[in-house]
């Protein structure tokens, strides 16, 4: 577990679940862990129109900026075009991608992005969420904690 460190993270989620994300930085603001967010919610709305402008000139630099890349998953971002592509946008910039269950939330499926490409996706319990931040922790798990199966990798032939 970490103490009293700042981290710098962008979370990707649907503008529904904003407060959900007020809760999980309390959470690990309790335990010892800071976390700054650059994405976009509520306290920092986006009040762009272009899809194209909105994930080139506001999007892609907090995503730069950020040392991890959160997917906080519920039900509704599964299928968020948003979602996926910031994780995708995430994974070309090489930056650590994390997918933290949401509080309450068990009955869900991952983003496909996510399953491509998550380094860890955690419970929502704040030493494997800190774990998971910090590259201590490199499995994927369901809401309760247990391993999610291992995904497939494409194999080519020679």
């Amino acid at each position: 577990m970490t103490d009293n460190s700042i981290k710098n993270v962008f979370i990707s989620h649907v503008h529904e679940d904003d407060a959900g994300l007020g809760k999980t930085k309390q959470l690990l603001e309790n335990n010892g862990m800071t976390l700054r967010d650059g994405s976009i919610n509520a306290e920092k709305p986006n009040e762009a129109k272009s899809p194209e402008y909105i994930k080139s000139e506001i999007l892609a630099p907090r995503i730069r900026w950020a040392g991890t890349f959160i997917a906080y998953i519920t039900p509704k971002t599964k299928d968020s075009e948003w979602v996926n592509w910031e994780i995708e946008y995430a994974e070309k910039q090489g930056k650590r991608i994390v997918g933290i269950w949401a509080d309450g939330h068990k009955d869900c499926e991952v983003p496909e992005a996510l399953k491509k490409y998550a380094d860890a996706v955690v419970p929502w319990n704040a030493e494997k969420i800190m774990d998971a931040i910090d590259g201590k922790l490199t499995d994927s798990q369901d809401p309760e904690g247990k391993p999610l199966p291992v995904r497939p990798i494409a194999r080519a032939n020679c």
